[in-house]
């Protein structure tokens, strides 16, 4: 057992917790991140499957994000962090990052919220009273959502806490344009009876002005964060456990491993599961009643399912997402979900990303003549769908549960079902499938229910109902999915530059989006040769410790061949 100080600790090392990290290192802070996994990234990492001479690779989480272009917030923080020249985004087709298949019709989502108002009166021109009402009203309140300085927000006071749903109704708008409407729920997993206007409004407004993909991967963000918390005297230590967030009367004081080993610091950021965090890390004892209640009671959005494909040939067409339907049903179709049940003889939809046409220079992908993609879909609720009384956070098994096994096998033939609707015929070309359920999640990310999104985005879940980075233990503080922010790589990201800005009494956010830098550049070292954002994300020690141990297997090789 050892015992060591730093000036901040962060549990967890997804993109929100890398981010705080990186912020606090900017202002002189040593920081610790410690991450229970091999891989640091979060949702933001990827893995690799070997396949004879070959092998593959896939995102966990990050297929398009928007605000990468001039003035966005990507732009910005990376700017601000010293990073900007060495992250790259491909655009996805900007006349339509999103295609819509339905079964009587497609339609093709484009950047811009002019063209995407005008090609959904194209498509139901019946609606187009109805249409400028609610895309007037979603627009404002994205718009009116960002101006925090004082000024007047009439739309967005009306209309951000209400559920979707009412302004679908009071548009009166048909079934047909509100499911092209609600297509972006998949991003936040929620229907739109329980989901607030004002994340319906601003998913949308995050990807007009286009949408994006890293190059190299989204490997790359963590392995660039960790690169500007490195340059910072901070550490991402991997395979290391937080058994407990220490708590000495009744202020965070560091964390104990799950060898013992003791670390120190006055700031602690939990960007663990805010679940786990009070009822395994800190304890329900050291938290307000009020705060154990909301924790019993809050629900977690769904969860998703995704099967990785590669195939022997390569797919062509545009630059885009599809998402392909089976109907028209928005609440109905998220209902059956709630009560644990997978819609009958069909997916409420498909989500089908071809990572090697976002990427196509990326040879970590896959060999050339071939296409990556991925297919996904919404799970249902629970643990039962899938036979399983526990989840593997807590200790449950499921790989080899029949029942397990039997839904996997018939979801992945659903899927590429779906898949095949847009890509065209390709069963007889694939040369590797797998398929990664709700459960696979939990047990790599320890998410309550598995789910990627945190808490579902209802009016009473949302804005001051959540929680916030600043937590009532003096010393600790939250970041990631559940909290204020929100999720995806966009929420949990800006909410790491509040948090830390909260820390730091500093309005952070508004220095990166005067173009201020918080890292000189020339104070990140070079990159290593070749650069690789996997091994890249594994942390200094560990990184370390497999070099060495490639480098004597690579001497007792020459040894054994001379």
């Amino acid at each position: 057992m050892s015992t060591e100080s730093w000036d901040a600790i962060v549990v967890g090392s997804g993109p929100g917790g890398l981010t705080a990290a990186a912020c606090l290192g900017s202002a002189g802070k040593r920081v610790l991140v410690l991450e229970r996994h091999d891989v640091a990234g979060g949702n933001a990492q990827v893995f690799r499957r070997h396949h004879g001479n070959d092998w593959f690779e896939f995102d966990v989480g990050v297929h398009y994000i928007g605000e990468c272009g001039p003035g966005g917030l990507f732009t910005n923080i990376f700017h601000a962090l010293g990073l900007d020249e060495r992250i790259s985004f491909r655009q996805l087709d900007p006349d339509g990052f999103d295609t819509l298949s339905f079964p009587d019709f497609t339609f093709r989502v484009p950047a811009g919220w002019d063209e995407y108002q005008r090609r959904m009166i194209e498509q139901f021109p019946n609606d187009q009273a109805g249409i400028e009402r609610c895309m007037t009203t979603l627009r404002a309140v994205a718009e009116e959502a960002r101006m925090i300085f004082g000024e007047e927000r009439p739309t967005y006071d009306l209309w951000a806490r209400r559920p979707l749903s009412e302004l679908f109704e009071e548009s009166e708008l048909s079934a047909q344009a509100c499911a092209v409407l609600d297509h972006w729920s998949g991003l936040y997993a929620g229907g739109p009876k329980e989901t607030v206007l004002s994340m319906h409004a601003q998913i949308i407004n995050h990807y007009m002005t286009g949408a994006f993909y890293p190059e190299g991967g989204g490997q790359m963000i963590p392995a660039r964060l960790i690169q500007a918390i490195e340059a910072c005297g901070g550490e991402v230590r991997t395979l290391s456990s937080v058994e407990r967030i220490t708590i000495e009367e009744g202020r965070a004081t560091g964390v104990v491993l799950d060898n013992g080993d003791e670390i120190t610091a006055p700031i602690v950021v939990s960007n663990a599961d805010y679940r786990r965090t009070v009822e395994h890390l800190i304890g329900r004892d050291h938290v307000a009643p009020g705060t154990a209640a909301w924790v019993d009671g809050a629900e977690m959005t769904l969860g998703l399912v995704c099967v990785y494909v590669v195939v022997d040939k390569v797919i062509e067409g545009p630059n885009t997402n599809y998402f392909v339907f089976p109907d028209y049903r928005t609440d109905e179709l998220y209902a059956e979900l709630e009560e644990g049940k997978m819609p009958e003889g069909q997916v409420p939809f498909a989500y089908v990303a071809l990572a090697s046409r976002k990427d196509p220079d990326n040879a970590e992908l896959c060999p050339p003549g071939h296409t990556n993609f991925q297919i996904m879909t919404l799970a249902p609720r629970g643990y039962e769908y899938w036979g399983v009384d526990e989840g593997p956070a807590d200790g449950g098994s499921y790989r080899r549960n029949d029942l397990y096994r039997e839904r996997k096998r018939e979801l992945t033939d659903r899927l590429i079902d779906g898949a095949e609707r847009v890509l065209g015929p390709l069963r007889d070309h694939i040369v590797h499938v797998e398929m990664a359920t709700t459960l696979s999640h939990e047990r790599y990310t320890h998410s309550t229910g598995g789910t990627s999104y945190g808490y579902k985005h209802s009016p009473e879940q949302t804005g001051e109902h959540r929680p916030h980075y600043r937590t009532e233990i003096p010393g600790l503080w939250v970041v990631g999915a559940n909290t204020v922010s929100g999720h995806g790589i966009a929420g949990a990201m800006s909410g790491g530059v509040f948090c830390a800005a909260d820390i730091l009494d500093r309005p952070l956010i508004v220095e990166m989006f005067l173009g201020e830098r918080l890292i000189d550049p020339a104070d990140i070292p070079p990159d290593p040769d070749p650069f690789d954002p996997l091994e890249y994300s594994r942390g200094e020690r560990l990184r370390h410790r497999r070099a060495a141990h490639a480098e004597s297997l690579r001497r007792r090789r020459a040894a054994a061949d001379i």
